[in-house]
């Protein structure tokens, strides 16, 4: 597979799956979320794929959110659609995903990044890893799954922390509230991941097939509450709070939220 933001070597069954835009701290856009899309699928139907490794490339960023400069200009329909879309195409699909996927998160995993992250299976970081959802400081909010999979993951009352603030927490506070499993050096996230892996892939690739469809299961009443973010991301968009905080963003300036 030949992919324009994506790298993905496959060794020893394992695969590791790099977001590749370096430039834009590896930042989701529409063509890398598609490709992303491809990749996952393609890699789940592989007989000699047993275990994917997600990271980002360079040593700044896992995903740094979405580009925002893509939905700046967009309204309460189009943002449904975006949140709907994307939720689909790539989020839930990860997490439902019978192959494996460990999230490696190296530097910063903000808003579609963290969002990414939280639907892989399980997640490590390097010890310079920020995690956060900032979504509220452009007048929106997260809209990939996370109002739903971080009070999953770590309880509702430090969900509504992070989200309310916007603010960003560091790996060993992620490793405290549960976000993520281990934390490592960066120069030896790669090794602990595939270490991970490893022990993965001596297992039954059925059984854990069923595994992970039987943890999922546990979680079904989630539903409504994806469909809930959904609405509610899109009707952000519709609102003045939106048009000043993305433009601010763009504009690289303090938003001066007008409010209700």
């Amino acid at each position: 597979m030949n992919f324009e933001n994506l790298v993905l070597e496959i060794e020893d069954r394992i695969a590791l799956l790099q977001i590749n835009r370096p430039k834009k701290l590896n930042a989701l856009n529409r063509a890398t979320i598609s490709e992303l899309n491809k990749a996952f699928t393609s890699l789940e139907s592989d007989p000699d794929v047993q275990v994917i490794i997600l990271t980002g490339t360079g040593p700044k960023a896992f995903v740094a959110g979405a580009d925002i400069a893509e939905f700046a200009n967009f309204g309460e329909e189009e943002g449904k659609q975006l949140s709907a879309r994307g939720q689909k195409e790539l989020f839930d699909l990860v997490e439902q995903l019978q192959t494996p996927v460990i999230a490696a998160v190296n530097g910063f995993a903000l808003g579609g990044g963290l969002e990414l992250a939280m639907s892989c299976h399980f997640r490590i970081a390097s010890e310079n890893a920020k995690m956060g959802l900032p979504e509220v400081s452009l007048g929106v909010i997260p809209g990939y799954g996370g109002t739903q999979r971080l009070p999953m993951l770590v309880g509702k009352g430090r969900a509504m922390e992070l989200i309310l603030t916007g603010g960003m927490i560091n790996a060993d506070r992620a490793l405290e509230i549960g976000l993520v499993n281990h934390v490592t050096p960066p120069e030896e996230l790669l090794g602990l991941a595939r270490k991970l892996a490893g022990k993965i892939v001596k297992n039954s690739p059925v059984a854990i097939s069923y595994a992970i469809k039987a943890v999922n299961a546990g979680f079904s009443s989630k539903k409504p509450g994806f469909q809930a973010e959904i609405e509610a991301f899109g009707r952000c968009f519709g609102t003045e709070d939106f048009r000043e905080g993305t433009t601010a963003f763009l504009e690289k300036r303090t938003p001066e939220f007008p409010g209700f």
